[in-house]
């Protein structure tokens, strides 16, 4: 049996002040706002877990406190401005709600962890009203025993998440703020990132990013899908888009071994198939890809718990080459498109409409991939603990428009996960299914042969 309340923390003393969005904070949120209502809360960056044996209560809504004070990204509220602009607020004081679910014996706190993060992590947020965070909490005998942690991605990216995960159990074991804001120097605060994205560097930083990618925009195709012959079936307002996720156990000592075997990142490894599968199934030699990258190569950046990450555009001609060489090419690609991947997105976004209205061709963005594999788990893993891979369909999306599809790659205890949302009148079902074991079957074949050699 359990029982439900709310907790408030109290926040006063903190930081304050109001200044423009930060490109991170502008792009999201203006993603976010083309979603449909219902479909809004998948943006959202969540984690949970289970604490054993236990952690006091009142240490961990202590730990929370202090964290607020250590990131001024928990306690800002954006608002919208002039000419589609937002600004961010940062508030010195405020309150932070805590669900608390008591769970008596001999329920089980982490099956009713569980349900309750998945509460919180369907709620959308009203950021230029609320913080950008939301935690519950399953007690059991004055100690919390699981704790969720939902975040809107205005807030934080899968890196930041990272960070303050990490942040908050050091809190929980002592670390005073102080002690731990010495640790992660240089880390900037969103307003801090805003005043040097409008400094000279930042402008020139911009404008060097956007060139790079408005020039591959010309250079890369036009279309991918549908292949050449077979015209999509024109999409209705009723139809969703499947969601596809392929479990593999087997993938995650695949990956590492062609990565290292071809001395390159295992994030490549993944980019490369996923790029060869696009060329193969869209029947062109190209893939063009908008990669989300998490563009903490500032040294200010590194510590961030902010949305510092961004689309890169990826660019990798003869797609369908023999694996190993796509991988090794793939590789440098992504290095170009990495570099260029911090920039102000309503300005780039102003500027691909304008040469859209001139009739200039520009490349295919529909096709987005994302490695997502350093994010802390937001759930436990479902796997059954076997060696077969499997292939799920666990939910519909709404339709979202410029979609061909998404792909995720995202790393459990046991397993490494794809999870793929498409356009169902591009990318059927038996389309996408392809693609997924196809991605596998790419890796698992040349860990193979490099094992032979």
């Amino acid at each position: 049996m359990t029982t439900r309340q709310l907790l408030h923390i109290a926040f006063s003393s903190g930081r304050a002040g109001s200044g423009p969005a930060t490109w991170g904070q502008q792009a999201i949120r203006d993603a976010v706002s083309r979603l449909a209502p219902a479909d809004a809360p998948r943006y959202n960056i969540a984690a949970a877990a289970p604490l054993d044996p236990g952690l006091p209560l009142p240490v961990l809504l202590a730990g929370l406190e202090r964290l607020l004070h250590l990131h001024d990204s928990l306690h800002t509220r954006l608002v919208p401005g002039e000419a589609g602009r937002l600004r961010q607020v940062v508030d010195p004081e405020g309150r932070l709600e805590v669900e608390v679910r008591h769970c008596a014996e001999p329920a089980d706190p982490v099956e009713a962890g569980a349900r309750l993060h998945e509460e919180l992590a369907a709620l959308p947020f009203d950021t230029a009203a609320q913080w950008p965070i939301r935690v519950g909490v399953v007690e059991t005998g004055g100690s919390a025993r699981y704790v969720s942690l939902v975040l809107s991605h205005t807030a934080v990216d899968g890196t930041g998440m990272n960070r303050l995960v990490a942040d908050l159990t050091a809190l929980c074991q002592g670390t005073s703020p102080d002690e731990l804001a010495k640790i992660r120097e240089p880390a900037q605060q969103p307003l801090e990132e805003a005043e040097f994205q409008a400094s000279e560097r930042g402008r020139r930083r911009d404008e060097g990013a956007r060139k790079q990618f408005l020039r591959k925009l010309r250079l890369a195709p036009a279309r991918l899908f549908p292949p050449p012959g077979e015209p999509a079936t024109p999409a209705t307002p009723a139809t969703r888009f499947p969601n596809a996720v392929l479990r593999s156990p087997t993938l995650p000592r695949a990956v590492d071994r062609v990565a290292a075997a071809h001395r390159v990142t295992s994030s490549s490894v993944l980019l490369a198939a996923t790029a060869a599968m696009t060329a193969r199934l869209s029947g062109s030699t190209d893939a063009v890809l908008n990669v989300v990258v998490s563009n903490r190569f500032l040294p200010e950046l590194t510590n961030a718990v902010s949305v510092v990450a961004g689309d890169g555009l990826f660019h990798l001609p003869d797609a369908t080459a023999e694996f190993g060489d796509v991988v090794r090419r793939t590789n440098a690609a992504a290095i170009g498109a990495y570099r260029h991947a911090y920039y102000d997105k309503l300005r780039l976004e102003a500027e691909i409409g304008r040469l859209a209205a001139e009739g200039v061709p520009l490349a295919d963005r529909s096709c987005i991939f994302n490695d997502t594999r350093e994010l802390v788990t937001a759930s436990p893993d479902t796997g059954t603990g076997e060696d077969a891979t499997t292939l799920t369909w666990p939910v519909e999306f709404e339709p979202r428009p410029g979609l061909t599809y998404a792909l995720d790659a995202l790393q459990s205890p046991g397993a490494l996960s794809l999870t793929m949302t498409a356009d169902p009148a591009v990318l059927p079902r038996p389309a996408m299914e392809r693609f997924l074991y196809g991605i596998e079957e790419l890796i698992l074949t040349e860990a193979r042969a490099l094992e032979a050699t």
